[in-house]
C-alpha cells in the first residue's frame, strides 16, 4: 500500500496479572487500505470487542503496533499525547444505534464534531451539507432526530462518522436492526463513501445478509486473527 490507512502489528492485549491473567488479544495482524470496507467476523468472547476498543483509543493494548493513516499511534505504548483529540480526528465510529442528539437537527448533529475540533461554525456545517448531499439526506438537514426513518438516521450517523475525514472508520455492527434491504442499503453506503472519501472502514458484525459484499473478511478466533478472501459482490 502507498499509504496506510489502518496497520495492526502484533497487536495483543492482556486482563489481568498471574494467574487469573486472561489474554483476550495474543497478536493480531490486520492491514486496511484507503477506501477499502472489510469485515470483521468471530464469536462472542473472541476477542472482537476488545480489538474494536483497542482500535478505537478506548482501552490501552498491552503490546503491539498500531499505524492510522500515516501515523504510528500505538508502538509499545500511546504515541499521541491527547486520546481524545486522536478519536475525534482520526478515528470516525459508527455504532448499532445511531445515537444523534435529540436536541441538535440533522446538520449540528454531523457538524459538532469539526465544531470541537475548532472548524469555523460556518466551515462545519456547510462540510455537514456536503455530506448529507452525498448521502441523499439534505432534505432533512433542518429535521430534528425523532422526525427521521431509521434509514435516515443511520445515514446521518454515517455523515457524521465522516465529518472530520478520518483515515478509519469502525462500524460496529451497523446493520443489526435493518432488514435485508436496508442492510443492504448501508453497506452500499459505507462503500461508497470509502472510495470517495479515501477512508479505510472496518465493519464488525454478525450479519449473514451482509458477509457476501466483503472482499476480505477477517475471523478472530480466540484472540488470533485470520483473513479470507469475500465474495466481494454488487459493489464493483
Amino acid at each position: 500500500m502507498a499509504a496506510q490507512g489502518i496497520r495492526i502489528e502484533g497487536l495483543k492485549k492482556r486482563y489481568g496479572s498471574g494467574d487469573t491473567a486472561v489474554d483476550a488479544l495474543k497478536g493480531v495482524d490486520m492491514e486496511v487500505a484507503p477506501g477499502e470496507v472489510v469485515g470483521l467476523v468471530g464469536p462472542s468472547g473472541s476477542g472482537k470487542s476488545t480489538l474494536l476498543k483497542c482500535l478505537g483509543a478506548v482501552i490501552d493494548p498491552s503490546a503491539g503496533r498500531m499505524t492510522l493513516g500515516d501515523a504510528v499511534i500505538y508502538d509499545q505504548g500511546w504515541k499521541a499525547r491527547d486520546l481524545r483529540a486522536l478519536r475525534r480526528d482520526k478515528i470516525g465510529f459508527v455504532f448499532q444505534a445511531p445515537y444523534l442528539i435529540p436536541f441538535l437537527d440533522v446538520t449540528d448533529n454531523v457538524a459538532l464534531l469539526p465544531m470541537l475540533a475548532g472548524v469555523p461554525n460556518a466551515e462545519a456545517r456547510k462540510r455537514a451539507l456536503e455530506l448529507l448531499t452525498a448521502l441523499d439526506v439534505q432534505h432533512r438537514a433542518k429535521a430534528m432526530p425523532s422526525q427521521l426513518s431509521g434509514g435516515e438516521q443511520q445515514r446521518v450517523a454515517i455523515a457524521r462518522g465522516l465529518v472530520n475525514r478520518p483515515p478509519v472508520i469502525l462500524a460496529d455492527e451497523p446493520t443489526a436492526p435493518l432488514d435485508s434491504k436496508r442492510a443492504m442499503a448501508v453497506i452500499r453506503i459505507l462503500n461508497d463513501m470509502a472510495k470517495k472519501y479515501e477512508t479505510a472502514i472496518i465493519v464488525v458484525t454478525h450479519d449473514e445478509k451482509i458477509l457476501p459484499t466483503f472482499k476480505r473478511i477477517y475471523h478472530i478466533r480466540d484472540g488470533v486473527t485470520h483473513e479470507e478472501a469475500g465474495e466481494g459482490r454488487g459493489f464493483d
